[in-house]
């Protein structure tokens, strides 16, 4: 396969889903585990957002409605001191940066290279997501705002919530703030959720992806690609936009494996 130039004629930017796109697992998993032991939440909260964070991880994406997610996500935080979440960071950004793929780091660094600004998107809470894109030398983190008084989350919104809809909301204001041209901008994600945020791009990929997610980006040509665990290498299941995915991985250094399924 012939590999395309990984530039762009414009402004332009890449957006990386966070769980079971750019790391391995569930970063709620790892945030319920270290606000459980800070003793943020309740025992029985962790056990309920943990067997779910699990099942995310072997299954993909939920039945969840955007509703769910947000009144979940926002209720996890409701009364908690703003100092106290953001002090858990000293022991979550590491664990989060030792799942992080190497596939999805070398994606990073290809961009980089083509000088377009890469941004972690999730409905994770921004204080979580910002620290964890410094560390990772990304440009920024879009996350959920949750409102604060005197110091306290309320467990009011106080922007757009991260997921679905609301991310293309999200990449739409920061596209007007940036100067970005959307339709030259990447977009990665594993779930059928992020469909919006895919089609809000020129250049959608899907990345490990759920059977929904799978199924959509075949019959739409998008390039489809598996983070192979066993042998860190890029595996390439299926795609009609053989193109698009040299655009996608052409800049990966060498050694890097594309095996075509049949």
């Amino acid at each position: 396969m012939t590999d395309l130039p990984f530039y762009s004629a414009g402004p332009s930017a890449a957006f990386f889903d966070l769980d079971r796109t750019l790391i391995s697992g569930s970063s709620a998993f790892v945030l319920g585990i270290a606000a459980w032991r800070g003793k943020l939440v309740p025992t029985h909260q962790f056990v309920r957002d943990a067997a779910g964070a699990i099942a995310f991880k072997f299954a993909g994406a939920s039945d969840q409605t955007s509703e769910g997610v947000r009144d979940r996500i926002l209720g996890a935080v409701k009364g908690v001191r703003l100092d106290d979440l953001v002090a858990l960071n000293a022991d979550i950004v590491p664990k989060l940066m030792a799942m992080v793929r190497p596939e999805a780091m070398r994606l990073l660094e290809q961009h980089r290279h083509a000088g377009r600004a890469t941004y972690i998107i999730s409905a994770s809470p921004i204080e979580l997501v910002e620290p964890l894109a410094k560390a990772l030398g990304m440009t920024a983190g879009i996350g959920t705002r949750s409102a604060i008084v005197d110091g306290v989350y309320t467990g009011e919104l106080a922007g757009p919530f991260c997921y679905g809809p609301g991310k293309v909301e999200a990449m739409e204001e920061l596209a007007r703030w940036e100067g970005l041209d959307l339709d030259q901008c990447w977009a990665y994600s594993d779930s059928a959720s992020d469909l919006p945020m895919l089609e809000a791009v020129g250049h959608p990929v899907a990345v490990n992806a759920d059977a929904r997610l799978e199924r959509v980006a075949g019959q739409r040509g998008w390039p489809v690609v598996v983070f192979s665990q066993r042998t860190k290498a890029v595996i390439r299941r299926s795609t009609q936009a053989a193109g698009a995915v040299g655009l996608a991985a052409g800049g990966f250094a060498s050694g890097i494996r594309w095996a075509r399924h049949r």
